[in-house]
């Protein structure tokens, strides 16, 4: 299968090219997202993609966009692939969603179930998560009490940078920081019912939100490989690291090299590129039911 590194739309206007998803925008004003297999680690575009990682991205936020319709609305076009120029290839519908224009709100809603990544770290050095006291004894890769809501500032271009929730107030208003973290916290649950009934731990997760015509709405992509720590529940302990079902192979591999994870980024060998996509794949499938071999 060949790999979509650029989608390249011949007599549509770019809207914005992101680290992964390439969008346009479409008569009447409605936008479509094109997910690309391009890959990011340590907020660095490489310059390796991973055959079929957008479809995957695209075929799971679909699953979920539907799953997730009585917690919040999200920014789909109803019956929008129904009307797509002519332009477009037949042979990446699969990867593209036709949305409405979303006002973004420039937060990362992240949740996180367990304690790993950047919290982990922040636990370590400060006794905290998001600028809140946690309880002692935490481990790598511990189960929270509870799952905890920890926003981040959006960053296009390099690290997202983390808040506490008195700061989110602060910056979108306490009505709005609380539907937030409210929205999100639901979210997550349905996330993780489904992911543990596929023997599969939620270890964190991150959701974007925005402003349809005044309302909330869900928008970009719905707990993927890409935005989420998956976890096979039979590998998890305490104390380590989890094998993983998302882009965290990619990152294990890119820490055995001599990178300072500056661009540009270090080529994949084959074997890390396929084992990505088959991780990929896994996921759609067990958590989904999606077969996308």
């Amino acid at each position: 299968m060949t790999a979509l590194t650029t989608a390249d739309i011949a007599g549509l206007q770019l809207y914005r090219r992101g680290k992964v998803r390439d969008t346009y925008s479409l008569p009447g004003g409605t936008l479509l997202m094109v997910a690309t297999d391009r890959i990011s680690a340590f907020d660095v575009v490489l310059p390796t993609p991973i055959a079929d990682k957008g479809r995957v991205l695209t075929q799971m936020s679909l699953w979920w966009f539907e799953q997730s319709q009585g917690i919040v609305k999200n920014h789909l076009v109803p019956g929008g692939m129904d009307s797509l120029p002519d332009s477009v290839p037949p042979e990446w519908y699969e990867r593209c969603m036709h949305v409405r224009t979303a006002q973004r709100i420039d937060i990362e809603c992240v949740v996180r179930g367990y304690i790993s990544g950047s919290g982990w770290k922040e636990y370590r050095e400060s006794g905290t998560l998001a600028g809140e006291p946690l309880s002692p004894g935490l481990q790598e890769s511990s189960r929270l009490p509870s799952p905890r809501f920890t926003p981040a500032m959006k960053n296009d271009t390099g690290h997202d940078v983390n808040i506490s929730r008195e700061q989110l107030r602060t910056i979108v208003g306490r009505e709005l920081a609380e539907k937030l973290e409210s929205v999100s916290l639901n979210l997550f649950a349905l996330g993780t019912q489904r992911c543990e009934a596929a023997g599969i731990y939620l270890a964190d997760t991150k959701f974007e939100f925005g402003f349809v015509d005044g309302e909330l709405t869900l928008i970009d992509e719905v707990l993927t490989p890409d935005s989420s720590r998956f976890w096979e529940i039979s590998q998890w302990r305490e104390g380590t690291s989890v094998t993983s079902f998302d882009k965290q192979f990619v990152r294990d591999y890119l820490e055995t090299l001599k990178w300072d994870k500056t661009p540009p980024g270090p080529e994949l060998p084959d074997d890390v590129v396929r084992g990505t996509t088959e991780r990929y794949r896994q996921a759609a499938k067990r958590i989904c039911g999606l077969d996308l071999a």
